[in-house]
């Protein structure tokens, strides 16, 4: 069982990398990968706008930094810490992934795909279902993208 302040670190750094997008001008999303042994193996941040992509969100661009540092396609036994919940697109990934835990911060009940939405990791068709703790620094990363929109409306 992982210890509380490793868990804590984890999502400290996704919401650091959620700044640093924000900063950039990006939709305010961090996600960090540890492996088994609790090492960060990947941290990324949204991307889309600076890499013209629209699926560089920062679990897919963290499952692929991941992927080629294990030098496999499946991160078993590896977690995923992130600041939203994750999209179907990405919910999907992290299943193909075999990413073992999820946990991520504010809940998306317009675009996410885990607890809202399509409820991804709940179909048939879903190959792995990671276990999901959600609401982790919930405040902090809803906080960040309230934020984030309101200065965008102005």
């Amino acid at each position: 069982m992982q210890s509380l302040m490793t868990f804590r670190s984890h999502m400290s750094q996704a919401l650091e990398l959620a700044r640093a997008a924000a900063d950039a001008g990006e939709v305010p999303v961090g996600a960090v990968i540890v492996d088994p042994s609790g090492n960060i193996i990947a941290a990324e941040r949204n991307r889309q706008r600076e890499l013209r992509d629209p699926t560089a969100h920062a679990e897919m661009l963290a499952i692929r930094a991941a992927a080629r540092r294990l030098q496999s396609e499946r991160l078993v036994g590896c977690d995923l810490y992130v600041t939203l919940e994750p999209c179907p697109m990405c919910a999907a990934a992290i299943s193909a992934a075999r990413i073992a835990r999820l946990y991520y911060g504010a809940p998306d009940p317009k675009s996410g795909g885990v607890s809202h939405g399509p409820r991804i990791f709940s179909h048939a068709q879903s190959h792995h279902v990671p276990e999901v703790y959600d609401g982790i620094a919930a405040e902090d990363s809803a906080a960040l993208l309230r934020a984030f929109f309101a200065e965008r409306r102005k």
